[in-house]
Parts: structure tokens; sequence; C-alpha cells
């Protein structure tokens, strides 16, 4: 069984504390380590809970706590302090003091305390402030914080020495002096219950706030808050409690006051100026006025800034933007050449035609460009065979029937519905991703780099749809174009043009058909007027009552004034009309046989004229619409009757069998006398080649003997040549070898001379060696020789002398002794006097 004894025991450590409830008294104590003490049974553990207020019993083990610890840097949020603001002594048994409930205290590091019953404590990092951060403090009893203002710990932004100072209110308003630093010697701010001061980390850089003053954390309970830096072209948008907005422009460190905060879009509360050029603006409108420039702007006034007025524009609290959907910016419209822009005067009602080519900026407000609406039928008479023009205005008749227009509609409306229709196709082409696999390869920084080239920026106009009519009048056409005022022109191709908002085209009604008839009419706004080509089917009768059928084509242009060519609704009605009147009134005067024979000479005379005298016939010239036909061409011509026809065929069959027979006639007796003339030539011919080959045989033979005589001539000069060359050569040679004998002689010559002189020179020589040497032999005597000799040997016994000494000394004898007996019987025994006596006693 557990030792209960044991379990009853409360040990502490250093750095814990403990409740202990006496249950009989209702007291609670602190026991603080080290400690160790034995429970009685009424003594229990509790725990305060800061929830519920309340203790709750536990487990010693549960009951013990570590004491509030807060390091150099840190500070203690104390609640409920003492009153004596003592706290729990450590190794002993504390008895609850009395608390101020209801206070709370800032405490700064380093500070180490076990708590009082009932106390909660909180455990605050100092809050370390960059240049772009700031803190939020709010007072929460204003007589602590006045109290206690000048015990804050604050470290300058500015210094290097990290010194502790009192904090007095720093200004709020941007671009500020230093001021703004907090110091101990400041003024005392005004400190009211509920009071919000801002702490800017360009004047702190560090900062705990003391009794009084709390950090008023963020929305995500971050005490400090990151103020909004910004660049050049960079602004944000403050907005105060009372509704009034600051714009601030970069570069700039902002800082909201007390009771501001910063306007934020899709996360971001810094945004880019708005870069205008020629091509683009801003319409605005001015909600406060304002005086700029000299100028007065009154609330309400509309203003249209582009970059030639300021490229670069700053929002300002005086201007709201005036945006159309989500379009901010206008831009202007690129005309190419040839095409063009209905612009509706949004005060006058009046359509204009802006021409391009030019970049045209409208003004937003006087200016609005509108497509003009055209019905179906309007639309197959200028776009004949175009289902891509019939389907643009039937999507615009659907626009201006939603918007109450039938005639026009705004461009910006075009727009957006072309964006809704590209979002809805883009929606439905959306797939669901797959999963992401799971990267491998190589995980750090690298670089890629794309394997096609980047082309240089480019811009595709396709401005089909979106100017003014255009109408393409192709060459050899022309149109007649119309106002609402009634005025008139005639427009020649080829040409390109642009409608007014208020003009059509004149419809021309054109039978149709083979022959031409009013049942079936074609409704056309382009005339041809060169080279037009009408076929017609014309039904005509013989003087001898034979009906014919002709098949035509004419040939038309229409000529002089161009506003008569459009007088006749249906050209093509009048021409047939009139020319097969003309026709069957010639056809009757001819019979059958004589009109059929020769038919097409017949209508072109009756058509167009018989030729002048240039041989160029006159044509047929309407006056009425300025038409001429310059030409016809007889397709067919039909007999209507079957027997006559088949007669007339017969005559012609036989007319042809006997044209047919002559002929071959002919052609046989041409060719007997073209082949007789031939066989002629051929012989002529034969005998003119074979003279020219026997002069050209002579020729060659008379050229051959020419050629050999001149080579005969040629050898006899060579060889001359070459004698005469030979004899040069051997002359040359015998002056070369004269001058080469000459030279060697004179050599030979020289070195005998030389040799002969070297000879004498050494003779001349030994003579006066001789004679030096008999010279000297002659100059010694023989008593020169016995002075010599007897020098010598004298010489000789004093050298020996010298050597024997020592020996002598050994010996104990004399030197001349020694000497003598060395030297008797030798020519030098007479130099020493003993040795000559000695040598006389034997």
């Amino acid at each position: 069984m557990p030792d209960r004894g044991r379990e009853r025991d409360l040990v502490l450590a250093p750095n814990e504390f403990a409740f202990i409830s006496d249950e009989t008294k209702g007291n609670i104590n602190v026991y603080v380590g080290p400690h160790k003490t034995s429970l009685a049974n009424t003594d229990q553990p509790v725990i305060f809970d800061p929830q519920s207020k309340k203790f709750v019993h536990g487990s010693l083990e549960t009951a013990t706590q570590i004491m509030s610890i807060a390091p150099e840097g840190w500070y203690l949020t104390l609640k409920n302090p003492a009153v004596d603001t003592c706290h729990p002594r450590t190794g002993a048994l504390n008895n609850l003091p009395e608390l101020n409930i209801g206070r709370k205290v800032n405490i700064p590091g380093p500070v180490s305390f076990a708590l009082w019953p009932g106390q909660m404590v909180r455990v605050i990092q100092g809050h370390h402030l960059r240049s772009n951060q700031y803190l939020l403090v709010r007072v929460y009893d204003e007589e602590a914080a006045k109290e206690n203002w000048k015990n804050a710990v604050i470290k300058p932004a500015k210094g290097d020495e990290a010194e502790e100072t009192a904090a007095s209110e720093p200004s709020t308003e941007e671009g500020g002096d230093p001021e703004h630093i907090l110091q101990a010697d400041r003024i005392l701010p005004e400190l009211t219950m509920g009071k919000v001061l801002v702490i800017r980390g360009t004047d702190v850089a560090f900062y705990i706030p003391p009794t009084g003053v709390e950090v008023v954390p963020d929305a995500e309970r971050r005490y400090v808050r990151e103020a909004v830096t910004l660049e050049r072209l960079e602004y944000c948008i403050l907005l105060d409690e009372d509704g009034n907005k600051r714009y601030i422009q970069g570069p700039a460190v902002v800082f909201p006051q007390p009771s501001e905060r910063f306007v934020s879009r899709q996360g971001s509360r810094k945004f880019r100026a708005i870069e205008l050029n020629e091509n683009s603006g801003l319409y605005l409108k001015v909600i406060t006025p304002y005086e700029e420039n000299g100028r007065q702007y009154h609330t309400g006034e509309e203003l249209f800034i582009t970059g030639r007025d300021q490229m670069i524009y700053f929002p300002r609290t005086e201007h709201a933007i005036i945006k159309y959907s989500d379009q901010e910016k206008h831009h202007a419209v690129a005309i190419p050449v040839g095409e063009a822009r209905y612009v509706l005067n949004r005060q006058t009602g009046k359509i204009t035609l802006q021409r391009g080519p030019c970049m045209f900026l409208p003004d937003p407000r006087t200016q609005v460009i509108v497509r003009r609406v055209l019905d179906a039928k309007l639309v197959k008479l200028l776009f004949p065979g175009n289902a891509e023009a019939l389907e643009y205005n039937k999507m615009l008749s659907e626009v201006s029937g939603r918007n109450k227009q039938k005639e026009f509609v705004a461009e910006g409306e075009v727009q957006r519905r072309s964006r809704r229709a590209a979002r809805k196709r883009r929606d439905e082409s959306v797939v669901e991703p797959a999963a992401a696999p799971v990267p491998g390869g190589f995980a750090g920084d690298d670089f890629t780099r794309k394997q096609s080239f980047t082309g240089p920026r480019t811009i595709v106009l396709d401005t089909r749809y979106d100017g003014a009519v255009s109408i393409d009048v192709w060459t050899g056409y022309a149109v007649l174009v119309v106002n609402k005022s009634g005025e008139r022109r005639v427009v020649i191709g080829p040409h390109t043009h642009l409608l007014e908002y208020d003009e059509t085209l004149q419809v021309l009604e054109l039978s149709t058909g083979s022959p031409k008839s009013d049942a079936n009419l074609l409704r056309s706004a382009y005339l041809r007027v060169l080279n037009n080509k009408v076929s017609d089917l014309v039904e005509v009768e013989t003087k001898d009552l034979v009906r014919v059928g002709i098949k035509l084509s004419y040939r038309v242009n229409f000529e002089g004034d161009s506003k008569l060519w459009f007088d006749v609704e249906n050209y093509v009605k009048f021409l047939t009309d009139h020319l097969r009147s003309v026709i069957r009134n010639a056809v009757k005067q001819l019979g059958i046989e004589t009109f059929y024979s020769d038919a097409i000479s017949i209508l072109r005379d009756v058509v167009l004229g018989k030729p002048g005298e240039s041989g160029r016939r006159p044509g047929r010239f309407f006056k009425e619409n300025g038409m001429r036909v310059y030409d016809v061409e007889v397709l067919d011509v039909t007999i209507g009757d079957d027997t006559i026809s088949e007669l007339l065929v017969e005559a012609q069959h036989a007319a042809v069998q006997q044209t047919l027979a002559l002929a071959a006639e002919q052609r046989k007796l041409d060719f007997t006398r073209q082949k007789e003339s031939i066989a002629q030539e051929i012989g002529e011919v034969k005998s003119e080649t074979k003279r020219k080959e026997l002069a050209r045989r002579e020729q060659e033979v008379t050229q051959e003997l020419g050629l050999k005589v001149a080579e005969l001539g040629a050898r006899v000069e060579v060889r001359k040549r070459s004698q005469q060359a030979e004899l040069d050569e051997q002359q040359t040679r015998d002056a070369i070898h004269t001058a080469e004998l000459t030279r060697k002689k004179a050599s030979h010559d020289l070195e005998h001379e030389l040799a002969k002189r070297e000879l004498q020179a050494k003779l001349e020589e030994l003579q006066a060696e001789v004679k030096a040497v008999v010279d000297k032999a002659g100059a010694v005597s023989p008593d020169l020789i016995a002075a010599l000799q007897a020098f010598g040997d004298r010489a000789l016994a004093e050298k020996m002398a010298e050597s024997m000494a020592p020996l002598a000394i050994l010996g104990g004898e004399s030197v001349s002794e020694v000497l003598a007996r060395l030297l008797r019987g030798t020519p030098l025994s007479r130099l020493l006097p003993a040795a000559e006596a000695e040598s006389a006693g034997e």
C-alpha cells in the first residue's frame, strides 16, 4: 500500500510555489520554494482559475506552479497587485495580504516572483520597433498613467545608447520634426481614460508601457503593427472615424493617427499612381470645392485629365473617379486609314464621323463612341452574302432593343457584352485541375529560361465592326449615297466610302431570268458601270412568218453625267425592252433564208449601227441614264419551225458538199504545183552545194601551201639566228678566258714576290742571330769562367756548412771537420783549410 504520510509532504524546489487551502479557516496560504512541509488533513492544494475566478482543488503535482519570470527586455502585466506591492517570500509560508482587486500594473524585467492567491499575470516581450512599425497604446487607468508615465522603458530610435527614458505623446502629423521622439523631459501629454496614442518606430526603437497604459493588439493578436512604406509613384489612403480621407504620396513611411485606418483593396494597403499618356485619360468629378493655379473648382464639376495635362495622377480628396463598369482609365481608339467612328455629342445629340488615321480619345463629358445598328435588309443590300455581318448586326439589334434604343448602341455596352461572352466561354472551358504530384528533383534556387524567342510587343487591330459603316466600291462599280436631307452623291470605285450616320444607299431593282422579266427582281445598291453584261432571249418573226429565237449578250458602259446613272431604277428592263422592239422590227423586213444566212452581222448592225470610216461601230446610247451598248454577242439563233429548219439545213449541207469538192480539187492543184516547184528548188540547191564544196577545197589547198612555205622560212630563220647566237657566245667565252688567264698570272707574280721578300727577311734574321751568338761567345774569357766557378763552389760550401751544423753538434765535431770528411776527394775540398791540413798530414 502507498505511504499516505509521504503523499502529504509538500516539497517545493526553487522557482516553485503552491496554494494550500486551510479547510478549517478558509485561508489560502502560499508556500514558496525551496521549502518542505507536511500538510495536515485539513490542508488542501488548490489552483486559481483565471476564467471562472475560482479556486479549484487539485493534487500536489497540479497545484505546484512555476514563478512568473520576466527576463531583460520583457515585462509582466499583473492583475490584483498587493496593496503594499510586496510579493511572497521565498522559502517560507506566506499569508494572503490585502490585494488591490481590479487593478493592473506593468512590471518591467528582469523580475521573478510568486503570485498571491487571486492574482493573474501575463508575460509579454518588450516591443522592438523598426522604422516602419508602430504601436497603439491605450490609457486604461488615468491616474496610474499620469503617476507612472515617466517609468516607461524607452530606447529612442536616434542615438546608440540604450538608456531608459520617460515617454511623452508622439506627434501624429506626417512630416514632423524630432519632437516625435519620446523623452523624459517632455511635457506630460493629456492622458484621459481610453485615449489612444501612437508610438512610432521612427521615434522609438524599444518600448515597455508604464502602469496605466497598455499596448493594443491588432485583430491577429499582434502588438507591433506594420506601417506602410511608400515608394515613388505609390500612395495610400487613411480613413478617419469621421469619414474623412487622407491621401499620402511616397516616398514616405506612413503612420496612421489613432482614429485612422488604412484602406485596403484586395489585401493591399498601398496603390500605384495612375500613369497617363497622350492617348489615355481619367474622368473625374469634383466632390469638394477647391482652388488650384488661380482657378476655382466647384462641387459637381466634371474634369477630364489626360497625359497632356498630367502624366502621373495621384488621387486627392477633392476628386472622385467616374467609372463605367470596371473601367477607370479611358483609352484612345486607333482609327486606321480609311476607317472612322461614329461620335455622339451628349449635349446636342448630333452624331459626327471621326475619320482616320488618328488616335481618337473621346472626352467622356461630351462625346460617346456609338455603333450604328443596321436592319437585316440593309445588311443584305450593303454586304450581300456576308453572314458574319448579318450575325453581328443581329447582336447589335438585341443590345439596342434591351436598352430601348433602335438606331445606335454605345461602344461600352458592346465591349461589356463581348467581355461577358468571353468570360462565359472561358468558364465553360475550365477543367477541374488534377491533384498536384509530389515535387521531386532539385529543390534549390534555379533559373528557368524559355526555349522560344520572345518577340517584340505587337498589337493586332481587328476593327472590321468597331467603326463606322464602310462600303468598299470595287473597280467598275458605282453607288448612289443619299442622306436624310435629300442630298445625292455618286461614288465611283475603286473607293472605300464611310457612311455618315444619316446616309444610306439608293436601291436598284433589276429584272432577272432569260428572257428578262419582273417576276423576280434583284435588289442591289451596286451599279456595274464598266464592262457590264446583260443577257436576253428575243423572240422575232421574219418576213415569211418564220419564228426565230435569238440569244444575245449585251456589253454595257455608263458614260457622261454620273447623276443620270441611277435615274432609271431598272436599267436592265429598260434596255431589253427597247432592243427587243428594234430587233423585231429589223428582222420583220427580212426573209428567213436571208436572215439565217447572215444573222450575226444583221443583228450587230441593228444594235450597234454600221461601221463608220474608222471601222468602229458607234453603239447604242441611252440618254435617259447615260447607258451605252458598245458590243453585242449573238450566242444562238434558233428557228421555231422544225421543217423549215431541216430544209435550211439540207440546203446548207448541199452547198457545203459542193464547196468541199471544189476545195479538194483546188487543194490537189496546189499540191502538184508546189511539189514540182520544190523538186526544182532541190536541184538548184544541190548544184549550189557542189560548187561551194569545190571552192572550199581550192581555198584549203592554197592555205596549206602558204602554211608550208611559211614554216620553211621560219626554220631557216631560226637556224640562222641559232648559229649567230652560238658565234656570239664563243667570242664571249674567249674574252672571259683571256681575262681569267691575265688575273691568274698577276696573282702568281704577286705570290712569288711575297715569298721572295719573306725568304729574304728570314735570311737576314738568321744572320743577325748567328752574329749575336758569336759576339756572346767571344765575350766569355777563361778568367771569367774560373771566377764564376769559384764563386759557385763557395756558395755551395756555405749552404752545406749550414746544413751540417746540426750533425756536427750531435757528433761533437766542428762543422769544418764534418764537411772536410764529406768533401774529401772532391773539387770542393780545397775550400776548407782544415781538410787541406789533414790531407797533407796523411
